[in-house]
């Protein structure tokens, strides 16, 4: 798929994620909007992964670390066709299924996830299991910046490093903001580049939000043994002006007024696509 179909297939998921949270009066607006791009990637031109594939042994495993940003896989998932668009009617509701978090009770989600930290400890070992049981599976996991000072994330690069983990690919949405703050302000984990160069990985740093070079770093081959690290410059809220960089909106849910305008300009950034 083309990188301008791609763009309006992440604009159409950005819709549907800001629809969805104005209706449910719930979820993390900006932390899923500055993951969207990288989803998008993902899910429509790199995993080796279908709905019908999905959960196979020799089959890519996705793991979305940063748990919170929940709403952006849903609707990405949805829109790929792991299921109907209507199971979210019901999202963060009585008895559902389709919660604040990922769970693997939903076809398409393969580890529960949420506690920050624990990402990349889970894909460590689905990868090293591939490599025991000789798959050509590759393992990608996303995780946030503000994660990074979670101990149990070094452990895990430390082990990947040393067991030579080339199956498996590590996302940070580095989009410089956590709930509380600036990452730098609240505990400052920089430089990764630098740490995770340190821990044996090969890093390749980013434009999270560039189609293009989302794809050539996703899509890039690789010759050393070591895992690799794509350090994913984003901007927390992308695609919203208003939102855009404002710690803020981290979990916020728009005003009537906000929500009108938003979609706005979502709708003119796709027409602008359109008529490219």
């Amino acid at each position: 798929m083309n990188t301008i179909e791609l763009q309006k297939k992440a604009l159409t998921i950005r819709e549907a994620v800001w629809e969805l949270i104005y209706s449910a009066k719930t979820g993390h607006t900006g932390s899923d909007f500055s993951c969207i791009d990288i989803l998008t990637a993902l899910y429509f031109d790199v995993l080796q992964q279908t709905p019908d594939t999905f959960g196979k042994p020799e089959t890519d495993t996705y793991i979305q670390s940063k748990g919170h940003a929940v709403e952006a896989l849903y609707e990405t998932l949805a829109l790929r066709g792991y299921f109907p668009k209507t199971d979210l009617n019901n999202f963060s509701g009585f008895k559902t299924h389709y919660i604040g978090h990922p769970t693997n009770d939903i076809h398409g989600i393969e580890m529960n996830t949420g506690s920050l930290g624990h990402g990349l400890g889970l894909g460590v070992g689905v990868a090293l299991a591939a490599k025991m049981d000789k798959l050509t599976k590759k393992t990608f996991v996303l995780m946030g910046d503000g994660e990074q000072a979670e101990g149990s994330i070094w452990e895990a690069a430390m082990a990947a490093g040393n067991y030579h983990l080339d199956n498996l690919i590590g996302i940070i949405d580095h989009n410089k903001l956590q709930i509380s703050g600036s990452t730098t302000s609240v505990m400052n984990s920089e430089s990764l580049a630098s740490k995770y160069t340190a821990f044996g990985w090969d890093v390749i740093e980013i434009n999270g939000n560039d189609m293009t070079d989302l794809l050539d770093a996703l899509h890039q081959d690789n010759l050393t043994s070591k895992p690799r690290l794509i350090l994913a410059n984003t901007i927390k809220g992308k695609g919203i002006s208003f939102m855009e960089n404002q710690a803020n909106w981290h979990h916020k849910v728009p005003s009537e007024s906000q929500y009108l305008e938003g979609l706005n300009e979502l709708k003119a950034q796709k027409e602008a696509l359109e008529n490219d």
